[in-house]
Order: C-alpha cells, then structure tokens, then sequence
C-alpha cells in the first residue's frame, strides 16, 4: 500500500479520501480550514488518516500527492509557490495527481516546477459530481506520461469508474474543458426550452416527458430537467464551480483566437447568474436568468 498526501477535502475531496482509506492506504491529509478536521472531515480522522497543518507536512514521506481544490492559483500555492507548499518535503519519485479543474497551460506550468524536483505531475479532473464522488464512480480524464499514468490508476481506480489516458501534461484539462462547453451549453438548452414552453403557457412536466422520449433527450435534460420543472434549485453541481470553468474555456478560446458563439451566449448568461446571487444554488438556475 501507498503513503498519499490528500490536499482538499472539500464535497468531492472527502469522500475520495474516504475510498482510499477503506483501500487500506496510509493517508496524510490538509485542508485549509483546520476546523474542518473536527466536523466534515472528522470521519476521516477517526478511520486512521494523519490531520496535517500544511500542505509541507501533509506531502512528506508521500508517494503520491492528491490535491483537489478550487483553480490554477490555488494549485499552484498548494504544490510550489505556497510558504508551506508540498515542493519543500516531497521526495524525488513522488507523483502529484491533481484533480481540480485548471488552466491547461497552468498544468503544464506546474508539472515544470514540480519536475525540477524529481517530481512527476499526472493531471486527472473529474466528471459526475459530488454523487459520483460518494459513490466511486467519477470519470476521470487524464494527462501525463504513460509510466505515471498507469502508476495513478492504481491509485484512482478507488473512485474512478471511467479512465481515459487523453495525452501529456495538460490534455486531462483539454478533455475536462470540452466537457464542461458541452454540458453547460446543453443546460442553457434546456433552460430555454422550459422557458418558452412556460411562456406558451403548456404544461412543463408534459413537455418534458414528450422532449425526453425523443432525439433531444440528454443525460442534462433527465438531471436538469426535472430540477427545473419543479423549481427545486439546490446545488448537486453549484453554478460558481460551472462558472469558474466556463471562464477558464471562454478566456482560453479568446487567447487562441477561437470564434466560439454559444459559449460566448452562454458565459453571459452564468455571469447573470453569478451577479444575481445564485452562485451555490444548481446550475439549472440558468432557467432563473432567462425568467428575471
């Protein structure tokens, strides 16, 4: 069995730590909140993992480090650039799998930093929410060298259903972008589908049951669709995390000179959103923008 840092313990971080506890591997854990150790993550703490006071501490010894946090920034001070950052004890060999959302080219940049030390990087976001996390069946999209890559599946294969090996440093990131333009766009789709049946004055559940049956049926419009007929909003995705990765695309699209109208369309309305204040209620809240 392997020592893992796990950097994150967030709704989708626990219980992916959780699995691999229950793999039987020796786990060492930071969260940025301390307290979180004697609440949400207090499970964790009395099934054997290590509470650690710094990403430094959580790494040493390690021979894997997992971080699971918000952006590029925040990866990047978790691993290198952070005072206590994992760089300072992480022993040459060592593999980093990081699994938050991030800038492509933020990937490639740390998997750099992190090779100067002997330090291999695998970037491998994830895919079917915090359900998916509970229930270990993410998809995982990956980038790295194919030696790394076969050592993290390993490792992965705890709470990972689907594992797809995209290419080198950075392609995870590629891949898990293009499924959020695929996703989000679909959920605005919906969004406007609803809305226009609402304002013909047609009974929603009704056209969702017929729409769904037929060619525009999605896995979004059966996870979305319901949420929006009967207004439940509470976040299985929040919308700020869709949001956050949205811009990532629509700023990477502008930087590579990518005409892209939907995404453009649809970024506007999250910002809409966003300032609305619905930023930790469900994405199908985009259904709220179109009605404001």
């Amino acid at each position: 069995m392997s020592t893992i840092a796990f950097i994150g313990l967030g709704n989708m971080g626990r219980p992916m730590a959780g699995f691999l506890l229950k793999a039987g591997h020796q786990l060492r854990v930071y969260a940025r909140r301390p307290e979180v150790f004697q609440n949400e993550a207090k499970h964790l703490i009395e099934a054997g993992a290590v509470a650690c006071a710094s990403p430094a501490e959580a790494a040493q010894g390690a021979d894997f480090i997992i971080t699971n946090v918000m952006g590029t920034q925040d990866v990047a001070d978790v691993l290198h650039a952070g005072a206590d950052a994992a760089i300072q004890t992480a022993k040459p060999g060592a593999i980093c799998i990081d699994h938050s959302t991030i800038d492509p080219q933020g990937a490639k940049d740390i998997a750099a930093v992190m090779a100067s030390k002997g330090v291999s990087y695998v970037d491998a976001p994830v895919s079917g929410g915090v359900k998916a996390a509970t229930e270990g069946t993410l998809v995982m999209m990956m980038g790295g060298s194919d030696q790394d890559v076969a050592k993290v599946k390993e490792i992965v294969k705890n709470y990972a259903k689907t594992i797809t090996h995209i290419g080198g440093v950075g392609h995870g990131q590629v891949a898990k972008l293009c499924n959020q333009i695929a996703q989000v766009i679909n959920i605005q789709g919906v969004a406007e589908s609803l809305r226009f049946a609402q304002a013909n004055g047609a009974d929603l559940q009704k056209v969702f049951e017929a729409i769904s049956g037929g060619m525009a049926g999605s896995r979004m419009l059966d996870l979305m669709g319901p949420k929006m007929v009967s207004r439940d909003f509470k976040a299985g995705i929040e919308a700020r995390l869709h949001a956050k990765d949205f811009f990532l695309v629509k700023d990477a699209a502008t930087k590579s000179h990518l005409d892209m109208p939907a995404l453009q369309t649809v970024a506007i309305q999250l910002e809409k959103l966003m300032e609305s204040g619905w930023g930790y209620d469900d994405t199908s809240s985009l259904l709220k923008v179109l009605e404001a």
